[in-house]
């Protein structure tokens, strides 16, 4: 069971995650999350170097999509500038928004990854719907409310794995 929420890779941040890594593995979209995995979660925009990270993605023809549980007006806000589709108040982990994603890129599962910075949510969701998942350390060690809640059950499932040799990396 804890095995649905242990990612295929783990990086440190996004910038990580290059063109030629992903074509690599034959990926041609990404579905990621927005809040501490592409900017600190109180951030509204994208930094220059997010910006730059798109238009990479975007030249070397890596479709993307933002999957978010947040709302509307947030991940509006940060995704239009960018001219990146999204879906905003997704119920990750259910697999109801990474399926509409990947039908809206008309791309196959198994050329799609999910990046996240959360076990709960995006591991979890990609993991079950049959994506690639990458994990990444969150941007900022603050957090809202629920995902307070969503840290803690993760530092346990974290420890867990460590312990059953599962996972060899450090936070």
């Amino acid at each position: 069971m804890l095995k649905r929420f242990l990612p295929n890779q783990h990086v440190q941040n996004i910038f990580e995650i290059t063109p030629d890594s992903l074509k690599q593995k034959g990926i041609k979209g990404i579905i990621t999350d927005l809040d501490n995995t592409l900017v600190a979660w109180d951030v509204p925009e994208a930094t220059p170097e997010i910006i730059e990270w798109f238009r990479l993605m975007e030249s070397n023809d890596i479709k993307v999509t933002i999957i978010s549980n947040n709302n509307k007006k947030r991940v509006r806000l940060f995704s239009e500038p960018l001219k990146t589709p999204f879906v905003y108040k997704a119920r990750k982990p259910l697999s109801k928004a990474f399926k509409k994603a990947v039908k809206d890129m008309q791309l196959r599962k198994d050329e799609v990854v999910v990046i996240g910075d959360q076990l709960m949510t995006d591991v979890l969701g990609g993991n079950n719907a049959g994506f690639y998942t990458i994990l990444v350390v969150p941007i900022v060690q603050s957090d809202g409310v629920w995902t307070k809640l969503n840290r803690r059950m993760e530092r346990r499932i974290l420890s867990w794995m460590r312990k059953k040799g599962m996972i060899t990396w450090k936070e």
